[in-house]
């Protein structure tokens, strides 16, 4: 397990920035499930959702720079779940895979040219012998913004996003499945991100963009 408990330039878990952060958020005579469920929580919500966050820049994927910020979309915040994790000494890795969403507004869609999200990002924990999936991209507030049940994590089962939304309709569908990594697959992503959203990274302005606003707007 030692890859998957030592830092990285990414996973930067000895930054001091995460080391008072995971002081913060758990206890020391936690179980190991226990803090991994305090952590989720921590970064599902007190780290904004922003997909218009991206950037080909690799320091702004570092866990260290994404809490500084407080902010980050769905692999940035995966990285600094893991990052907490490992800070911890619970091994955490990451997972990613291509999904279809649904729920999605209309300036992203437009943006993105698809909706189709290459490359999701959860993060992936060993707890009690086994590897479970934690998906802390949506923060509280956006979730009920678009009428979404907010994701849970127990520490037990797999979290990964839901079929549905409240009103039974599709929420996300995963369509392909890149596997785990102990470390962020840097170019793979960025060359993927680069080629299906190119407009994405030619539109400047998109970084002024408020996704939560926009959702609720077109979901009220």
């Amino acid at each position: 397990m030692e890859e998957y408990l030592k830092p990285t330039y990414f996973i930067d878990c000895e930054h001091p920035g995460i080391i008072g952060f995971v002081a913060h958020n758990v206890n020391e005579d936690q179980a190991n499930i226990e803090k991994a469920v305090s952590l989720y929580y921590a970064v599902r919500d007190s780290i904004r959702y922003d997909p218009y966050s991206m950037e080909p820049v690799e320091k702004s994927m570092k866990a260290s720079y994404v809490l500084e910020k407080g902010r980050g979309y769905c692999v940035a915040k995966a990285v600094l779940l893991a990052a907490c994790a490992r800070a911890v000494n619970i091994p955490a890795r990451l997972g990613f895979a291509d999904v279809q969403n649904h729920l999605n507004t209309e300036r992203l869609k437009e943006l993105m040219g698809t909706n189709i999200f290459y490359f999701h990002g959860f993060t992936e924990l060993y707890l009690n012998g086994q590897w479970v999936k934690a998906t802390p991209a949506f923060n509280l507030e956006l979730c009920n913004n678009f009428n979404v049940k907010p994701l849970d994590f127990d520490g037990i089962e797999d979290s990964v996003f839901h079929l549905f939304d409240k009103s039974g309709n599709k929420h996300m569908e995963y369509v392909n499945d890149h596997g785990s990594f102990a470390d962020l697959p840097w170019d793979m992503i960025l060359v993927s991100a680069q080629k299906e959203y190119p407009k994405y990274f030619e539109d400047v302005k998109r970084r002024n963009g408020d996704f939560a606003k926009e959702a609720l707007a077109e979901n009220q």
